[in-house]
């Protein structure tokens, strides 16, 4: 039945308690929108019902995530007064007479539950008191009322959870609010930093070098400052959000609806919660030895001294033109630019993250699926592992390009080229003419050289684990094999970057591809779309 362009489902009246009564309203999807094809959307999953309570316009609290995941498991924990009042309200598809009747149905079934654990504790006691009601309460962890209210909803967590979890948080960070948000703050920061570049002086700067180079290193002229957080990182971020998005409220679910209620009680946030270790080391690497010993190293010991052993760039100029920027500033400034830069890279890393918990999730709901089942994989579930693929192979392109901005701008510190672009253009000639004059390197330390490679290597390993796990099957093994070629066409442009005489036109025959690549991962726009469209893929 459909009301308000929602599922509605009438109150069964069958004495049933809270539990059952939810699980069959949650398997239905009473409550969610009707699809564009008037069909239902599918079940309610934690996560969902979640964000549709809280977009209730009079709850101005909201839920928490960990109260609704409650609901959905199997233990004696009911709901609050406050909480079946919102889930009325879902349940009633915002209809008053409907909501009124499901207020009742739900308080009867919350006061079922209740009794029914009255009867077992008496029953596992042997000795309670006919007249007694006797509560058990040892901590949090044990408390039993007949009055279930929110901290009974939060029996079950342990005092531990109560402890940051930098797993969470950061997976929140991508699936929580708009996919905009993410992209924005970082578009934002980079921003606010080449503003401030500009108001120091040191946005467009000329030095010459100790050997007669003149070169442009100024803040807005470093691709790994500019071209890297301005659009290859917003880019990653929301290629990323936007798979999280579809696998975590799409397609999951499908698969596990295949098997009826297979998996019902998986919900993500554990998955990620097992990463935890993982985050925690990732979060160590980029904040203490990329963020704060490397601007140590690079910046401030250098700038301290008035030398360095690192190629001078917008971050030590202060030391060859005290005029333009006085020392305190720089380091002020520096320092300022590489905390943010740590910042963002941890959040790259954790989408690599969030990229391995998806492939993994998706191989082990599909072994679960396999044996419990025992057929081969449906048609939807093979759309379903294309597009995941295909969204794998889109956020490591990109990862693979911040790679070589990385590598491209580090190069050019240590060139002979006046600029980025004059030395690119310079390289490019170097092949068309054979006499032209071979290009000489600065004997700098590139300590960028040694991160970025991190960086590509991680983001290969991730494109090869999804490639394998997947397992996207003989049907569409023509499309994985091009997205391979291209990955290895950009990992082997990376490499060649400064390591002979027109590297540059492997590089650009890279990007170029690399960039249609992320419109139409299988070199096939037009069959593509005709067999999304078969299939039912959006």
């Amino acid at each position: 039945m459909e009301k308000n362009g929602k599922i509605y489902v009438a109150p069964p009246k069958d004495g049933s308690d809270f539990k059952e009564l939810f699980k069959q309203l949650a398997a239905v999807g009473a409550g969610r929108q009707v699809g564009a094809d008037g069909f239902p959307q599918g079940p309610w999953t934690p996560e969902l019902l979640a964000e549709a309570i809280t977009q209730i316009d009079s709850n101005r609290a909201g839920i928490d995530l960990r109260t609704v995941q409650l609901w959905f498991q199997e233990n004696d924990k009911g709901i609050s007064p406050s909480n079946i009042a919102w889930l009325a309200r879902i349940f009633g598809c915002d209809d008053k007479e409907a909501t009124s009747e499901w207020l009742l149905e739900l308080n009867a079934a919350q006061s079922r539950l209740v009794a029914k654990r009255r009867d077992l504790r008496k029953t596992a006691t042997g000795t309670a008191l006919p007249d007694i009601d006797q509560p058990v309460a040892v901590g949090r962890q044990t408390l039993i009322t007949d009055e279930p209210d929110e901290p009974e909803e939060w029996s079950q967590a342990s005092p531990r959870e109560t402890r940051f979890k930098l797993a969470l948080r950061s997976e929140s960070l991508f699936a929580s609010g708009s996919p905009l948000n993410l992209p924005a703050l970082t578009f934002a920061g980079a921003s606010a930093l080449g503003f401030m570049s500009y108001i120091l002086g040191i946005h467009s700067v000329m030095y010459t070098r100790s050997d007669g180079v003149s070169k442009q290193v100024g803040f807005l002229w470093a691709s790994n400052w500019t071209i890297l957080f301005m659009i290859l990182l917003p880019l990653f971020f929301w290629l990323v959000i936007e798979l999280l998005f579809f696998w975590k409220r799409d397609a999951r679910f499908n698969l596990l609806t295949q098997a009826d209620r297979f998996a019902a009680d998986a919900p993500w946030s554990p998955i990620i919660e097992s990463y935890s270790h993982t985050y925690w080391a990732v979060f160590v690497t980029c904040v203490l030895f990329a963020g704060i010993f490397q601007w140590i190293g690079v910046c401030l010991i250098p700038l301290l001294e008035g030398s360095g052993d690192y190629a001078t760039s917008w971050g030590t100029i202060a030391i060859v033109q005290p005029d333009l920027i006085s020392v305190p500033m720089e380091i002020a400034f520096t320092g300022l630019a590489y905390l943010y830069m740590c910042v963002c890279f941890y959040l790259f890393f954790a989408g690599l993250i969030l990229l391995h918990a998806i492939i993994h999730d998706f191989g082990r709901i599909d072994e679960g699926l396999m044996l419990r089942l025992g057929r081969n994989n449906s048609s939807e579930s093979s759309q379903i592992r294309l597009k995941v693929m295909r969204g794998i192979f889109r956020c490591t392109i990109v990862g693979v390009l911040v790679a070589i901005c990385m590598k491209v701008q580090s190069a050019f510190l240590t060139s002979s080229g006046e600029d980025i672009v004059t030395w690119m253009l310079h390289d490019f000639v170097s092949v068309v003419y054979s006499d032209h004059e071979t290009a000489s390197t600065f004997g700098y330390r590139m300590p960028t050289h040694f991160s970025s490679l991190l960086v590509a290597i991680s983001v290969c390993v991730i494109f090869l684990y999804g490639a394998i796990r997947l397992n996207i099957g003989s049907r569409f093994r023509k499309a994985l094999w091009k997205m391979s070629a291209v990955e290895a066409l950009l990992f082997a442009a990376y490499l060649s970057i400064d390591a002979f005489e027109g590297f540059s036109l492997l590089l650009i025959a890279g990007v170029l591809v690399a960039a249609y690549a992320l419109f139409d991962p299988e070199f096939a726009l037009p069959r593509s779309r005709k067999s999304e469209n078969n299939h039912g893929v959006s």
